[in-house]
């Protein structure tokens, strides 16, 4: 498993129940995690000094309780700061387990020994996109939300990126990859984030289970002639690291030559020592 130990500012205190107790920064929040299906003793005063408190509802979705939480606050990770908002479907705007992989793809570009152009799809709050950026490659961020591409320039502008080489768009995805195709614009990287499920702004329909491979093939037409990674993250059930691997492996592998790595990505728990585990990753990197 790869694990983000590397926060200072961001920590998984317990788990119980179905519960994870964490630490942001100064603030304490509990919130559902559908992998926590243990029930141990809630012994930690966290438990009980929460700043807010996600409940599920059976019915579907849910709503946030709040004892004493500011309407937005900020977290760093190394270089980086990240602003925090309690929004819906129990969210914050940060993943804080994809750190292990911004720190894996930092190491490459900073690595490479040349420009990196990296296009980050599905892009959200843009965690990946300020991090392959401070790392020195340019890129291209999309996603389909508006709100989403604006809380993700607040980011960079704080991370100290406001005029770093960053083009923001708000656009479909799949539409957008179709486009790049026709123009014979390419990439030497590729982050994708794909949702479970999800719709564009023109109504267009993404299931990962059925869109993923298509994706994929279209995807490696615009990698450049020398390219440096793909990196697709998942948190669908069923989309275990070997497939993942499976699938870039025949996309890219095949293509390209290189390499796959897959594997889970995860979070220390404090009190257990454990791991918890937050979704799947699958790594291909060019041999080239």
């Amino acid at each position: 498993m790869w694990i983000a130990e590397n926060w200072k500012n961001y920590e998984v205190i317990d788990t119980s129940s179905g519960e994870k107790l964490e630490r942001w920064g100064k603030y304490i929040l509990v919130r559902p995690d559908p992998q926590v299906i243990w029930n141990t003793p809630k012994t930690h005063s966290g438990w009980k000094k929460k700043n807010a408190h996600y409940h599920r509802s059976s019915k579907g979705g849910g709503e946030w309780e709040f004892f004493n939480l500011p309407e937005e606050w900020s977290i760093q990770y190394k270089d980086l700061t990240f602003h925090l908002k309690p929004f819906s479907f129990k969210h914050t705007g940060l993943f804080p387990e994809q750190a292990v992989n911004w720190d894996w793809f930092s190491e490459l570009i900073q690595n490479a020994g040349r420009p990196i152009k990296v296009l980050n799809l599905f892009a959200y709050t843009g965690g990946a996109t300020v991090s392959a950026t401070k790392a020195g490659a340019s890129v291209t961020h999309v996603d389909a939300s508006k709100g989403m591409v604006n809380w993700a320039k607040e980011n960079a502008a704080s991370s100290g990126l406001s005029d770093a080489p960053i083009r923001w768009l708000v656009d479909d995805c799949v539409k957008f990859v179709e486009r790049e195709i026709r123009r014979g614009n390419h990439y030497d990287a590729v982050i994708m984030d794909p949702p479970s499920y999800g719709r564009g702004p023109g109504g267009e329909v993404w299931k990962m289970e059925e869109s993923i491979f298509p994706f994929l093939t279209r995807v490696s037409e615009i990698l450049s002639d020398r390219p440096l990674f793909v990196l697709l993250n998942s948190y669908t059930t069923g989309l275990q690291p070997a497939v993942l691997s499976y699938m870039l492996n025949t996309v890219f592998t095949n293509r390209f030559g290189g390499r796959v790595e897959a594997d889970e990505i995860g979070l220390p728990v404090t009190k257990s020592s454990l791991v918890l585990p937050c979704g799947a990753s699958g790594r291909w990197i060019c041999g080239r």
